[in-house]
């Protein structure tokens, strides 16, 4: 994905979530996703990821290839994100795999009934 498309989408999704009340000031697990072609090289950058603040899962999809979710605890914001995200997609690329994105969960605030 190129730089300047990524900065579109990701100025956009943070932007759709600060119109729907994300609390910005808490810490969340933010999920970023890639797919490898095997699951030998997935575990070799899933690797990299350990420790309090990170979790990883590999899962095969149903076309053969290998999925890899990063979750990493952090505030949501644009920089951190991406920095994130570049660091991740230096990881990924030499091992044949793709970047597919982030996402967060946002929780819905009850309406007073």
């Amino acid at each position: 994905m190129s730089t300047a498309m990524h900065d579109d989408v990701s100025s956009n999704v943070l932007q759709r979530m600060k119109e729907g009340g994300f609390d910005f000031s808490a810490f969340h697990p933010i999920e970023f996703y890639a797919i490898f072609p095997d699951e030998e090289r997935a575990r070799t950058v899933a690797k990299n990821f350990r420790g309090e603040s990170c979790n990883t899962q590999i899962t095969v999809r149903e076309d053969g290839a290998w999925h890899l979710q990063v979750s990493k605890v952090m505030f949501a914001t644009y920089h951190g994100i991406g920095d994130f995200e570049q660091d991740l997609e230096a990881l990924v690329i030499p091992q044949g795999g793709k970047l597919e994105g982030w996402g967060v969960t946002q929780e819905l605030k009850r309406l007073n009934p």
